[in-house]
């Protein structure tokens, strides 16, 4: 495999406004303007300019040529490379004050990791770093550097090497990622660190951290925006954990009627926070409601009295009767200390309101002492509440797969939030551009019942175009909450975008559609290329528990990945998660964007099975266009028609996309499928074999609904590898 090269470019200022995400994405397309000459031209920029999502919005065509004509008016001027960043960059400056203000970030997970912030809060590093040495500094490879000073950038220089970030993930969310699929030697070479930061973004988006807009190479160079802005998103999944009926089913308390129980769990953790706050609140006397993290917090009254209601052992009558703010502040944070909550802000911070740390400070106030009562009865009802097992692994799959697409909701309930139809909408104009009419779209906060109805008709429709299996459905029952119609359809628009994806590789080749039998079949010969002979009937055999088959078929696609001293046998349930645990983690490591959890390899789950080989086929194919491409000049580089037609099922394959951390993380950048019709009524399911079979709803929740066997010629369905 080659190793990872990074998109430079000579002005460091110029390098810093982008990702190298975004410099892949803007390269690939810069080249693929260039004439026969290798050339590009001032008068070449708008058509593409125009379609670019940043500025699509906002300028047309011809709005664009203007503005350029302001700077150069002679369109046949030549233009490099950095030449047309510049330019893009005067085009974003243009669109931020058409908007009239910069965009926000809709949700507290959407933290800052987009090149639209380059500051850094020292407060916030400062609060960060000591987190890391709390909760780190026993760790076995990492106590040779912590605990770190807050007060250098001691953090950026050791995240480089992508342990840190690893091993915080797992601090976050227990079992994510395998701690031997780490590389943890003193000192690493370009290629194991690489690894390290791929395992590391795609197991945070795995725990539902948006990544979107960073790449392994932002990482390696420790820019400190990008590593803060991910490093807090991981560290408030683990404080918002428990925020949720199924980890503290007590939280039914602060619901009085059982109907609420239901918005409860739809709300998002930081939501459930507050909801906690007020309910404490509420019972000390409080008057003011708290509505945010910042501003009701400022003058220190409302911590005051939520901890004389929760440790009134330790309260002081000083607290309340404080005038000044900062004295008052610092007497919270004194009361805070003697509960044993950990400091994560200063007076200062209290004071100025800094969202980001007075939710981490009433979070570690929630996790060490919540105040909230026992009762029996009352737990058993919030239990009742939560999903199954199964259930509740296809709902966070699912919600996962959402929250990497980088679309502007983002999803904390799935069966909750998505009833309103604008996130599905969200998402299938992600998996098939330009088919949402967003005219006919009623966007969130909604009123009206039937404006709900009306997006999820529309969700319903184009369903059926994508040739989904939506025998009887109506938009009503999107509405209405059903959990497995979401779940089937949900999975069948998952699988319709992974095999769109395969299928876009070699877009521009001849060939056939790619089907499932072709991922099987593509799988087997992987394995068997490599001398070995187990293989897979089905992506419901039994034998795949073991874990081994995943293993050869890794190590077939790239052979230094997996460590053989490390694999078991899979006989035994716990050698068989060890070596589940084990697939996960080096499958991520190479590249593999996958939701699967050790359990679903463990009892086989037939739609995460083709989920995680089809994301290591992606992942395979990808790597032969790299290198393939490594070796073309420039001028042939960007005619890839001029290539030989790739052998999907053979050793050749070869893939169209010269930047595959955009295509994984960017399906909007695939062309949008073509629709034959609206009105059909009963979709069939897929057949490999060329047998039709019809599908209901229900046996596409079930787990016996995709089969390796089941396929359709005319149905392309996809997963996000």
């Amino acid at each position: 495999m080659s190793s990872f090269v990074g998109v430079l470019v000579s002005d460091q200022w110029l390098q810093s406004q982008f990702t190298q995400v975004e410099l892949r994405s803007l390269k690939s397309k810069f080249n693929s303007l260039r004439n026969q000459n290798g050339k590009v031209t001032v008068g070449d920029l708008p058509p593409l300019m125009a379609k670019l999502k940043a500025f699509s919005e906002m300028f047309n065509e011809d709005e664009i040529r203007r503005i350029l004509d302001e700077s150069d008016s002679d369109k046949s001027t030549e233009i490099d490379f950095e030449g047309f960043l510049r330019t893009y960059l005067n085009l974003q400056a243009r669109d931020t004050t058409k908007l009239g203000s910069s965009k926000n970030s809709s949700s507290f997970l959407k933290a800052t990791t987009t090149t639209l912030l380059h500051t850094i809060i020292e407060s916030e590093k400062e609060s960060y770093v000591a987190h890391i040495n709390s909760y780190l500094r026993d760790d076995p490879f990492l106590k040779q550097f912590l605990p770190m000073d807050p007060a250098t950038n001691a953090l950026f220089d050791i995240a480089k090497d992508g342990v840190l970030l690893c091993k915080l993930i797992n601090v976050a969310v227990p079992g994510t990622i395998d701690e031997r699929a780490i590389n943890t030697k003193r000192v690493l070479n370009p290629w194991e660190r690489n690894e390290n930061h791929t395992l590391c973004l795609n197991s945070a988006k795995a725990i539902g951290c948006t990544v979107v807009n960073i790449g392994t190479q932002d990482l390696v160079e420790g820019r400190p925006h990008l590593v803060l802005g991910l490093i807090s998103q991981i560290i408030k999944i683990q404080l918002l954990a428990d925020l949720n009926l199924r980890k503290t089913p007590q939280l039914v308390e602060l619901v009085e009627e059982s109907n609420d129980v239901e918005e409860l769990i739809g709300l998002a953790p930081e939501k459930v926070l507050l909801k906690w706050m007020n309910f404490h609140l509420k019972k000390a006397g409080y008057k003011k409601p708290v509505t945010n993290f910042s501003s009701d917090l400022k003058d220190g009254e409302a911590y005051a009295y939520l901890l004389n209601v929760l440790a009134p052992e330790h309260c002081s009558p000083a607290t309340l009767d404080a005038k000044d703010p900062a004295e008052r502040a610092n007497l919270v944070l004194e009361h805070a200390e003697r509960m044993d909550c950990k400091r994560y802000l200063t007076p200062k911070d209290i004071v100025e309101g800094s969202p980001n740390l007075n939710l981490a400070f009433v979070a570690q106030i929630f996790h060490q002492r919540n105040g909230l009562s026992t009762d029996s009865k009352k737990i058993s009802f919030a239990e009742m509440m939560t999903d199954d097992e199964q259930i509740s692994r296809e709902e966070r799959c699912f919600r996962l797969w959402i929250n990497s697409l980088g679309i502007a909701s983002y999803v904390n309930n799935l069966f909750e939030d998505v009833r309103n139809g604008w996130t599905l909408l969200e998402v299938l104009d992600k998996v098939s551009p330009g088919s949402v009419n967003w005219k006919h779209a009623t966007k969130p906060p909604i009123k009206m019942p039937f404006r709900k109805v009306e997006n999820c008709n529309q969700v319903v429709r184009i369903g059926k175009q994508l040739k989904l299996s939506l025998v009887n459905v109506a938009g009503n029952d999107i509405v209405q909450g059903n959990k497995k119609l979401l779940l089937a359809f949900l999975w069948q628009l998952m699988r319709f975008n992974m095999l769109q994806l395969l299928k876009n590789l070699r877009s521009r080749f001849q060939g056939k559609e790619i089907t499932d039998t072709n991922i099987l079949d593509w799988a087997n010969k992987k394995v068997k290329s490599t001398g070995r002979n187990s293989q897979m009937e089905s992506f419901k055999d039994k034998n795949l528990s073991s874990g081994l088959f995943f293993l050869e078929l890794l190590s077939a696609v790239e052979p230094r990945v997996v460590n053989w001293n490390l694999v078991t046998k899979g006989e035994s349930d716990d050698e068989k998660k060890l070596n589940a645990t084990y697939i996960i983690s080096v499958a991520r490591k190479l590249g593999c964007s996958i939701f699967l959890l050790p359990e679903d390899i463990m009892q086989v789950n037939q739609k995460m099975m083709l989920t995680l080989t089809a994301g290591i086929m992606y992942w395979s194919l990808q790597q032969q266009v790299e290198e393939s491409e490594s070796s073309l000049s420039p001028a042939t580089a960007t005619t890839p028609d001029a290539s030989p037609a790739p052998s999907i099922d053979g050793e050749d394959e070869s893939s169209l996309s010269p930047f595959p951390a955009i295509a994984a993380a960017s399906p909007d950048a695939s062309p949008a499928p073509s629709v034959n019709g609206e009105d059909e009524k009963s979709i069939v399911g897929e057949s490999s074999l060329g047998e039709v079979s019809n599908l209901t709803l229900d046996d596409a929740a079930s787990d016996t609904t995709v089969s390796s066997e089941v396929e359709n010629k005319d149905t392309p369905q996809h997963i996000e590898p």
